[in-house]
């Protein structure tokens, strides 16, 4: 064979490599109309790619629900406000539960360590005679403790999570029990704290808070959509893009709007404004959602929960992974149980050791994380709280018995947890994971 032979051969097989590899990456690199995005997400559905589907369905199907039955009471200013200020303690847990259950653990002390941190700060309030601030930041410090040793007895001493998990389920109430008294309570007076699930914003910080969430998510994802065009990467069109950022818009405005309106049961007291707890869940979820999103602690944290021995081989240090979730949900549980605190103006012996820690395993299963561990948002947390919090609700205008409630909220769950599984299996049987 001659050298121009040779020099032909190896420009030909360099071609048919690019064709190749144009091929393989071809669909990585098309523009999408609206019609081919559409299609697209049809396959990804049946594929088992669900994400927040189910639970904005389910939401949409209950507000519609409870609506027909209650139109004068379900939507009004008063009751929307009192369905935010009872999702707060639930969405902030489910929110720490996310992290744990990303790596396929859980963690069933969250409830109650909840509890017993809310009982540290009162008591450091009430008879230290400290300030909210020291109360509080002491209160978290213990969250952060529990979260360090329940992480280290599994990641280290390697007990099922299960296990560590249901024993300080039991001790910490012991905890809560002994710092409290039996059948005694500790009152929470304090401003700020209480604050938190009672007060307010002014109006004008609610639309600040509002235009300025709006205007942050359309910046992101038009960021976003930049980006992935200047890349050649594959990018939903514009019109997609946009109306996904004026529904988000509307929602968060019209909420704004409705909660401005004056909700006082008595013409000589006003009352109106965002609750300030809804900022709390506003700063919390944007900081859990920038970490899982955009750091490499996120990306590890989902490589670990779709394969720990593949991510173990890559170089990524599993242990302290595991670790850092369950420092994650313990501080976040603290964090609920002082909102908990606050709604109530109190904390009790069985703080956190009722449905608590159920209702936000719920509420982050029916958002759309899976049990099974690497799938999951913290926004399924926020969805999946509000559906929690909307049966509660609608079944007590409807004056419903205790137990409907637990039944349809467990239902609820246990559709949840089929379609995640089913979910599961069909990406499987696809070739996802």
């Amino acid at each position: 064979m001659s050298k121009e032979t040779k020099i032909d051969t190896s420009k030909g097989s360099k071609e048919a490599a690019a064709k190749l590899a144009d091929s393989d990456f071809a669909s990585d690199r098309r523009t999408l109309d609206v019609r081919s995005a559409a299609q697209d997400w049809f396959v990804r559905v049946r594929a088992g790619e669900l994400g927040a589907l189910p639970a904005i369905l389910g939401m949409v199907a209950l507000i519609i629900l409870f609506y027909a039955l209650r139109p004068n009471t379900f939507l009004s200013a008063q009751n929307i406000a009192n369905l935010f200020t009872q999702a707060l303690p639930v969405t902030i847990l489910a929110m720490g539960l996310v992290f744990v259950l990303l790596l396929g653990e859980i963690d069933l002390s969250a409830g109650v360590t909840g509890g017993m941190c809310s009982a540290i700060m009162a008591k450091l309030m009430v008879d230290a005679d400290q300030p909210w601030y020291v109360a509080v930041l002491v209160a978290l410090a213990s969250g952060l403790v529990i979260g360090s040793a329940i992480g280290w007895l599994v990641s280290v001493i390697r007990i099922p999570s299960f296990v560590v998990t249901l024993a300080l389920f039991l001790g910490l109430q012991g905890v809560t029990l002994k710092l409290i008294g039996e059948g005694g309570t500790v009152p929470v007076r304090e401003n700020v704290v209480v604050a938190l699930a009672n007060k307010n914003m002014p109006i004008w910080a609610g639309w600040l808070l509002a235009i300025g969430c709006t205007a942050g998510y359309a910046a992101v994802q038009l960021r976003r959509w930049q980006r992935q065009r200047s890349r050649g990467v594959s990018a939903r069109p514009i019109q997609l893009v946009v109306a996904q950022v004026v529904v988000v818009g509307a929602a968060l405005l019209f909420g704004t709007y409705l909660l401005g309106l004056d909700r006082a049961p008595s013409p000589f007291i006003v009352l109106h404004g965002v609750p300030w707890g809804v900022l709390l869940v506003a700063v919390l979820f944007i900081i859990a959602t920038f970490a899982l999103a955009r750091t490499p602690y996120g990306r590890h944290l989902y490589a670990v929960g779709g394969n720990a021995e593949a991510a173990r081989r890559a170089g990524i240090n599993v242990s302290r992974l595991r670790i850092s979730v369950f420092m994650i949900c313990s501080t976040m549980a603290a964090v609920s149980g002082i909102v908990a605190a606050s709604r109530l103006n109190s904390v009790a012996t069985g703080a956190g050791a009722g449905n608590d820690l159920l209702y936000a395993v719920g509420a982050a299963v029916i958002g759309g994380t899976s049990l099974f561990g690497g799938r999951g948002k913290v926004r399924d947390a926020i969805l999946g709280g509000l559906v929690v919090s909307i049966i509660a609700n609608g079944l007590g205008l409807l004056g419903a018995k205790a137990y409907l409630n637990m039944l349809i909220t467990g239902g609820v769950l246990l559709f949840a947890a089929s379609i995640d599984a089913l979910a599961r299996r069909r990406r499987s049987a696809t070739g996802g994971r």
